[in-house]
């Protein structure tokens, strides 16, 4: 294993699979975007090393990743922007992962909230160590997904336990999407890198063209002028809700209610 940056996003070259680590601990990993930026580009990155046969996703500390990173989207507001420009660049982030011509995997640990499974949503193969807690989440802050749970969760997890998640905001362990066929496997606390690893190396183990077809077909089989037009709707809902229902003024409630 060679570790080429230590960044916001961890690139480490693991033979033909390239590892990014979601590398803001501190912030749980959530979404600004110095990191989406940065995870956005070691993607391409990794598209065009020919070493590279497979990339794994993981984040550093205890979670995967808890969504974006409110207090950026708070601090758009107030500077009178909207965040839509930024979502956008999540939203695009996902989209590449999905049509990218080389698998990906994601390893969640501790939490995947919000952006963070947006961003596993996205990925050809999904594990997680026991007892994480996966969830859409956006409810509990009085906002809407902009970057693909409501067009790739039904999708992905089945229409009645997507309408859930989405509808409750509920977090439910790892091991209640086993049924749901979307999680490869769920491993044992502290063995999900090691695991990502295997699974990351036997697709790697498997890069050809052929896959790389295979896999563009799956993007167009899945109807991408809708997903397409269904991320469009999503960005433009989460716009017109955050205009009409004050949704700074929550955020700020909610970081009110918290220890600095």
């Amino acid at each position: 294993m060679s570790a080429l940056s230590d960044t916001v996003v961890r690139v480490e070259q693991c033979g033909e699979v390239r590892r990014l680590v979601l590398n803001r601990p501190r912030q749980r990993n959530a979404l600004n975007a110095v990191l989406v930026d940065a995870l956005t580009a070691a993607v391409i990155e990794a598209e065009h090393d020919p070493a590279t046969r497979a990339v794994l996703v993981t984040g550093a500390g205890p979670g995967f990743c808890a969504g974006a990173d409110l207090r950026h989207l708070l601090a758009l507001s107030e500077a009178g922007e909207s965040p839509v420009p930024f979502l956008r660049t999540v939203s695009g982030l996902t989209r590449r992962i999905e049509l990218s011509p080389l698998p990906v995997v994601a390893v969640l640990h501790g939490h995947a909230i919000a952006g963070g499974l947006e961003l596993a949503l996205a990925c050809d193969a999904v594990l997680a160590e026991t007892g994480t807690l996966i969830g859409d989440g956006h409810l509990r802050n009085h906002l809407v997904p902009g970057a693909g749970s409501a067009v790739r969760m039904r999708r992905k997890l089945g229409d009645s336990l997507g309408r859930w998640l989405g509808l409750t905001g509920e977090l439910l362990p790892a091991e209640r999407f086993l049924a749901a066929g979307w999680l490869h496997a769920v491993v044992e606390p502290g063995h999900g890198v090691d695991e990502g690893l295997r699974v990351a190396g036997v697709l790697a183990a498997a890069s050809n063209p052929a896959q790389a077809a295979f896999k563009r077909m799956f993007g167009v089989l899945d109807d991408e002028p809708a997903v397409e037009a269904g991320l469009r709707l999503e960005l433009d809902e989460f716009d017109r809700h955050w205009s009409a229902h004050d949704v700074p003024d929550q955020l700020r409630r909610f970081f009110a209610g918290r220890p600095s």
